[in-house]
């Protein structure tokens, strides 16, 4: 299986980031690793999170972190997962991450080096992937 973040999702991560960062910039650091940790096993193990309630074809992986974690919400499309949308775990729902955007699979290559000022790339392999192909 293949995963392919949505800008959408990639928003999101900034967006916890960007949250996190002027209170302590190691926990911000932490929490995007974590996230990117918890994405690996999707790739042989698909569907391990759990279905989502409010969309049957979407499932959420809840990731463990600090009081409340994170939760992953993703789609299983072919041999891709879509990566949709990142929440806190004391975010109300998934309110704005509509189904319009989950064909979006070949994000900007400028929204994945929002994120590289952060350490490893979160997109990694899969960009370096993107620019061979």
């Amino acid at each position: 299986m293949r995963i392919e973040w949505l800008e959408a999702a990639i928003y999101d991560l900034q967006r916890l980031r960007e949250f996190i960062r002027p209170h302590n910039k190691e926990a911000a650091q932490l929490a995007f690793r974590a996230i990117r940790a918890a994405v690996v096993p999707l790739e042989t193990n698909p569907r391990i999170g759990k279905p989502a309630e409010d969309l049957p074809d979407c499932h959420d992986l809840v990731i463990p972190f600090g009081a409340a974690g994170y939760v992953l919400r993703y789609r299983i499309q072919g041999d891709t997962i879509f990566i949709i949308a990142v929440k806190h775990g004391k975010e109300a729902g998934f309110s704005g991450h509509t189904p319009s955007g989950w064909m979006v699979n070949d994000p900007v290559e400028e929204t994945y080096g929002m994120l590289a000022d952060s350490g490893p790339s979160l997109a990694g392999e899969h960009l370096e992937e993107r620019r061979k192909a």
